[in-house]
């Protein structure tokens, strides 16, 4: 496979957002991503990138390079890719030892064709990925969606709850999920999906304290429909913020509230007329 790639788009590429979806469309045929990890990945960590691009992605340690001086690490990349013939990066980029080269440097070091991406913007607003992670942060999941071009999604393995909703409350499933950016703590309209389904399921999806109960931090999602038991992992398509978290003195009001709450799920998912 590397024998055929002859360019490469590189970048930390944390979310795989619609301006990094620009430096892939410059690629072609035969093109491939190269990811800098720099250890801070968690809009999409790990190798999730790999479910936002056809290319396929290779990947380095920031720490395993980070040494390497601009024309040590091009005789790196030509090395890896030796049918190499075009670069594409960012207007931002910069590389090598104390990140002290930038794209005017790839022009020197690289004999091939170097192309600059411009910033890419939404409505005026430069996209970049501290941006989509302060969105989630306050709970901006429509503006964070529109950056990333997708929504934001996490994954996790299905863990036991308290055991209340099923009972008392309505039926969740819970999710541990590591190496993600949770957004702040409320409530969602999102999409939840079991396993290897294929299909998304509409759901309402709880992420905070449960301040209202044993006040320990969860990730619920309720299914809308019956789904049975549910185990293994699962994955939340987060589509609208609802509502803040907030404490509820009874599981009476706690149970209007959550009824409201899929009202308000259902409005945005558009199965129900506003």
């Amino acid at each position: 496979m590397k024998n055929k790639i002859n360019a490469i788009a590189i970048g930390g590429f944390d979310g795989m957002h619609v301006g990094h979806q620009s430096l892939f469309d410059q690629l072609g045929e035969n093109g491939a991503v190269v990811v800098i990890e720099t250890g801070y990945a968690n809009l999409t960590p790990a190798r999730e990138r790999e479910h936002y691009s056809h290319y396929p992605i290779f990947y380095y340690q920031l720490e395993d390079i980070r040494h390497l001086e601009g024309a040590e690490f091009v005789a790196l990349l030509v090395k890896k890719f030796p049918q190499l013939h075009k670069i594409v990066v960012g207007y931002d980029f910069h590389f090598g030892k104390n990140r002290r080269y930038s794209h005017q440097d790839l022009k020197t070091f690289f004999d091939g064709e170097i192309s600059v991406v411009d910033e890419v913007s939404f409505f005026g607003d430069s996209i970049h990925s501290h941006k989509i992670r302060a969105k989630l942060q306050i709970g901006d999941i429509e503006g964070a969606n529109h950056f990333l071009g997708h929504n934001y999604t996490i994954k996790g393995s299905i863990v036991k709850g308290q055991g209340i909703g099923s009972t008392n409350l309505v039926p969740t499933i819970n999710l541990e999920c590591e190496g993600y950016l949770l957004p702040c703590e409320g409530v969602y309209a999102a999409l939840t999906r079991l396993g290897d389904e294929e299909h998304y399921r509409l759901s309402v999806v709880f992420v905070g304290h449960r301040v209202s109960t044993d006040g320990s931090y969860a990730i619920e999602s309720h299914i809308l429909g019956d789904v049975g038991g549910a185990y293994g992992r699962a994955s939340i398509s987060f589509v609208k913020f609802l509502r803040k978290n907030r404490k509820f003195e009874s599981l009476e009001l706690l149970k209007l509230a959550i009824t409201d709450d899929i009202l308000g799920a259902k409005r945005a998912l558009r199965i129900l007329s506003l």
